[in-house]
């Protein structure tokens, strides 16, 4: 599959505009987020209320409180949304845009798979990407969409095929998952200043930033609004495993000379307590 970054964008099925004006199609939990989540693909986050995603479905808002009792109800909602759409892409058991390396363990290969996966979703739907942060900091785990939580527990069941201690686990969870979003919302980041200026120093408002504080930046900028791409995702992501699989191998290395030392030296303890008797 090419590498290309454009967003494979899917249609919503919110009902087609003469049968929501009928009336002939009745209102359901997901026909309401898929709104929701139209909705903020055209408009942004800002345009998201419960006014207006009745309108999108012809309905009064008060129709909707019983499929989302709140905006929170329908912010958390729009999350479940794109981790949905994720376990549908998983689902098609297709390879990574990339492919998969054929000297990678199928832990390694599925991981990878995850997070182009999850990298290709927020292309599609980046109006929404903002929620992975607000959202997961606010909703404690336990209350998280079963969506969220059934891909923490793809990730974790993964890694536990590494061979990785219990520490080893928890340290590459939180780097994998980190680095995964961390990518994504330093990809989609705001870069452009004026659309419209063809001039590329001018359409990043480059002379707005002071040149002599900050030169690197100015320099860089250019080349950061640029989209990372998935390469530079899973390279990102295959130096952070190198890194954890070596750090967990030294402590395995160093736990079991350890083990042998406690061992001798409670041998030579025995050894000289029967001289002793």
């Amino acid at each position: 599959m090419a590498s290309s970054t454009q967003p494979d964008r899917r249609k919503v099925d919110i009902g087609h505009p003469t049968e929501r004006r009928r009336g002939r199609r009745r209102l359901s939990r997901e026909r309401v987020l898929a709104a929701a989540l139209d909705v903020v693909d055209r408009e942004g986050l800002s345009a998201l209320s419960m006014r207006r995603v009745a309108a999108e479905l012809d309905v009064e808002a008060m129709a909707l409180y019983r499929y989302a009792p709140s905006k929170d109800a329908l912010l958390d909602g729009l999350v479940e949304q794109l981790y949905m759409e994720l376990h549908e892409d998983l689902a098609r058991e297709e390879p990574a845009p990339l492919g998969q390396a054929p000297d990678l363990p199928e832990w390694r290969a599925e991981l990878r798979r995850d997070a182009c996966a999850l990298y290709r979703i927020a292309l599609a739907h980046p109006q929404v990407v903002p929620l992975l942060a607000t959202r997961l900091l606010a909703v404690p785990l336990a209350r998280r969409p079963l969506a969220v939580l059934q891909a923490h527990e793809r990730v974790l069941t993964l890694l536990d095929r590494a061979g990785l201690d219990e520490r080893g686990v928890v340290t590459a969870y939180r780097t994998v998952t980190g680095w995964v979003l961390g990518y994504i919302f330093s990809d989609l980041r705001a870069m452009v200043e004026n659309p419209d200026e063809p001039d590329p120093a001018f359409r990043l408002g480059l002379h707005l930033m002071p040149a002599r504080e900050l030169p690197r930046l100015r320099e860089t900028a250019p080349f950061l609004a640029e989209k990372g791409g998935y390469q530079e995702l899973t390279d990102g992501l295959d130096a952070l495993l190198d890194g954890i699989l070596a750090a967990s191998a030294a402590r395995a290395a160093q736990a079991a000379q350890t083990d042998q030392k406690d061992q001798a030296d409670q041998k030579d303890q025995a050894d000289q307590k029967d001289q002793a008797e």
